[in-house]
C-alpha cells in the first residue's frame, strides 16, 4: 500500500460492475427528474455500498484490515435493491438511496463475516457500528418518502478497500470464493 493513506476517508465497499453503475446512474437521473432535485447524482465510478467506514486511518491499521480480509471465504451472492428512500443528513444535504430488504440479507451476513474477521485482529471497535446496506444517488436539498422502484442488483464477486479524497482509489481487492 505505497498510496498515501493519512488523508481522506478509508472504507470497506462493495462496488456494482460497470454496467450495473450505468444502470444506476440512468436510474438516478430518472428519478433525479422525478423529484427536481437540482443537484449532481454520484459518478457511476463513485457508487458503492459501504460496508465499514474506517475513518482516517494510519498505515498500521489499515495494514490490519488488509490482513482480516484477507481472511474472509464467502461465496459470489446477489445483492437487490428495491426501494428509494432519503437518509436524515445535514439540512439541505440528504441522501437520497436505494435500499431494500429481502434481496440484501446476505449482504448482511457478508458484512458480519467482514466484522468476525476485523474483531480477531484487534478490531471490534470498528466492526461493531449499525449497517443499513444502501447506495447513495445523490445529496438532496428536501426529504422524499421512500418509494419502491424496478429492483437493480448485481453478484457481489469481490469487496475492495476505498481511499476517498477527491475520487475514489481502489487500494485492495479480495475476490469472493469458498
Amino acid at each position: 500500500m505505497d498510496h498515501n493513506t493519512s488523508s481522506g476517508r478509508l472504507f470497506l465497499a462493495a462496488v456494482p460492475d460497470a454496467d450495473t453503475a450505468q444502470r444506476i446512474c440512468r436510474l438516478a437521473d430518472v428519478l433525479k427528474r422525478a423529484y427536481k432535485f437540482d443537484v449532481k447524482t454520484v459518478e457511476p465510478e463513485r457508487l458503492h455500498v459501504s460496508l465499514f467506514f474506517l475513518g482516517e486511518l494510519l498505515e498500521p491499521v489499515a495494514r490490519t484490515v488488509c490482513e482480516a480480509a484477507a481472511e474472509v471465504r464467502a461465496p459470489p451472492f446477489e445483492v437487490l435493491f428495491d426501494r428509494s428512500v432519503t437518509f436524515r443528513g445535514k439540512p439541505g444535504n440528504q441522501p437520497f438511496v436505494l435500499t431494500g430488504d429481502d434481496g440484501l440479507d446476505r449482504l448482511k451476513s457478508f458484512r458480519r463475516t467482514i466484522g468476525v474477521a476485523m474483531s480477531s485482529k484487534g478490531l471490534r471497535y470498528l466492526a461493531k457500528k449499525e449497517f443499513t446496506p444502501h447506495i447513495t444517488l445523490l445529496y438532496a436539498e428536501r426529504n422524499v418518502e421512500e418509494h419502491r422502484i424496478e429492483p437493480i442488483g448485481w453478484t457481489v464477486n469481490e469487496f475492495v478497500l476505498i481511499h476517498s479524497m477527491r475520487g475514489h482509489v481502489h487500494l485492495a481487492r479480495w475476490p469472493l470464493q469458498i
